[in-house]
């Protein structure tokens, strides 16, 4: 599910889940579980990547709706631990993003210090309103602190996804990386922002993240009603038909 594997000094985490590493209860546990053990481990850094052509394709809808609206409710908690845990994370986590990062996906690379895409076909972007479905409250303040709010505005209500030079530009990655040299250059980023003091860097990283906790604490009653959206039966269907429309399981 997540495959784990230490080199010198910097943890690197390789989402191996299904064919495209959706976001179900057992993947966000799991990765909520590496967090509090790799904040907890004698590593400086994390990278976390993914399998194949794929960083995440984003939530499990095909599980969204194979298990109904009591799945929804127990899974955004899970969801929003796990995107928690990856933002808050007191060492430097680099994304390294080996190919398509989708809804979630795109969020989770957004949850981090520094963000490498491979050059290559790979889309990124946030489709939830697409798929029919409100975004929670992390997953857009993450966002919010990374894309300025018009060309966010933009990515969120039309639901397109993009290449990654337009995500560069945008600000959706860092930087781009030749097809090979992924995880080698993400190892020399993690390097890098781990030679920063531990204490200080941990403090600092806090004082980029805390905005987004307290901005995510005010809207708890508009998120309140975003998960009681989750699991109506109108976002049900709207999610088949977005199934039925784009993908092929």
């Amino acid at each position: 599910m997540i495959q784990r594997d230490d080199r010198d000094g910097i943890r690197v985490l390789k989402l191996a889940h299904g064919k495209v590493s959706a976001m179900d209860i057992e993947l966000g546990e799991a990765f909520t579980h590496e967090m509090a053990d790799a904040a907890a481990a004698p590593v400086k850094a994390v990278i976390v990547t993914g399998s194949g052509t794929t960083f995440s394709a984003g939530v499990d809808l095909f599980r969204v709706v194979q298990d109904g609206p009591e799945y929804g409710r127990r899974f955004l908690p899970v969801l929003d631990a796990f995107l928690r845990a990856a933002l808050t994370l007191p060492k430097p986590m680099v994304a390294a993003v080996n190919g398509h990062a989708i809804a979630g996906g795109c969020i989770l690379a957004a949850a981090c210090d520094h963000r490498i895409m491979v050059d290559g076909p790979g889309r990124i972007g946030v489709p939830e309103l697409a798929v029919g479905v409100p975004f929670p409250a992390l997953p857009l303040q993450i966002m919010a602190a990374r894309v300025a709010d018009g060309p966010l505005r933009d990515l969120v209500f039309t639901g397109r996804t993009v290449q990654v030079d337009e995500a560069k530009a945008l600000g959706l990655i860092d930087e781009k990386c030749p097809t090979g040299m992924l995880i080698d250059r993400a190892l020399e980023v993690a390097h890098t922002l781990a030679a920063i003091p531990a204490g200080a860097f941990a403090l600092t990283k806090e004082a980029f993240y805390a905005p987004i906790l307290e901005r995510t604490r005010q809207l708890a009653d508009l998120n309140a009603r975003v998960v009681a959206a989750w699991t109506e039966p109108h976002t049900y269907d709207t999610i088949r038909a977005y199934l039925q429309k784009t993908v092929k399981k």
